[in-house]
């Protein structure tokens, strides 16, 4: 079995994280691609915003209607922080791995703990992002992926500003947001 494994905070889903996943099934024959929503990277000094349980709400309802995609709570039901060297040991039975990343994830590949092994267990697969450039690193599979110039941080702050996400998210988890008021500043939240 091909699976690809696609880390990251997913605060919220977006469509850009849907058509990465597309792209690399597509691409590379991948069997599946299973998400996995980080507790805590290691590298980012925010903590997620949404819960470990919202952000894994809105990934399922997300993917709900391909069966080629799945979520992994193997991060959120670890301690943090989330390394991928860990994720990939623990999925290295179940295939042939390839780890799906964006060009700007990609561009700090080398701070990740235990590079070396994480080459040994996957296949790195970058997707160029808009905005960030394709690393020059030997080894990086490029992937061939729409360029949607959507980012989770920047639907945090439209939606902190009473903005709709609709059209930027998929529908399910646009209502999800909605019905819980989830990233929107009130004055209990600004202080």
């Amino acid at each position: 079995m091909k699976l690809g494994v696609f880390g990251g905070t997913f605060d919220p889903v977006h469509y850009g994280h849907l058509a990465i996943a597309l792209a690399a099934i597509e691409s590379l024959a991948l069997d599946r691609v299973v998400f996995v929503p980080a507790k805590r990277s290691p590298l980012k000094n925010d903590v997620p915003v949404a819960s470990a349980a919202d952000r894994v709400a809105m990934l399922e309802r997300a993917i709900a209607d391909e069966p080629r995609f799945e979520c992994s709570r193997l991060e959120i039901e670890r301690p943090a922080p989330s390394y991928s060297v860990d994720t990939l040991a623990a999925l290295s039975g179940k295939g042939t791995l390839f780890l799906i990343l964006g060009a700007d994830a990609a561009r700090d590949l080398e701070r990740w703990k235990d590079v070396a092994r994480i080459r040994a267990l996957a296949t790195v697969v970058v997707a160029r992002r808009p905005g960030s450039e394709m690393p020059a690193e030997r080894g990086l599979v490029p992937l061939d992926a729409a360029l949607m110039d959507v980012s989770s941080r920047d639907l945090r702050a439209r939606a902190a500003r009473g903005r709709s996400l609709r059209y930027l998210v998929p529908d399910s988890v646009w209502r999800y947001i909605t019905d819980r008021d989830l990233y929107r500043v009130t004055a209990s939240t600004a202080s």
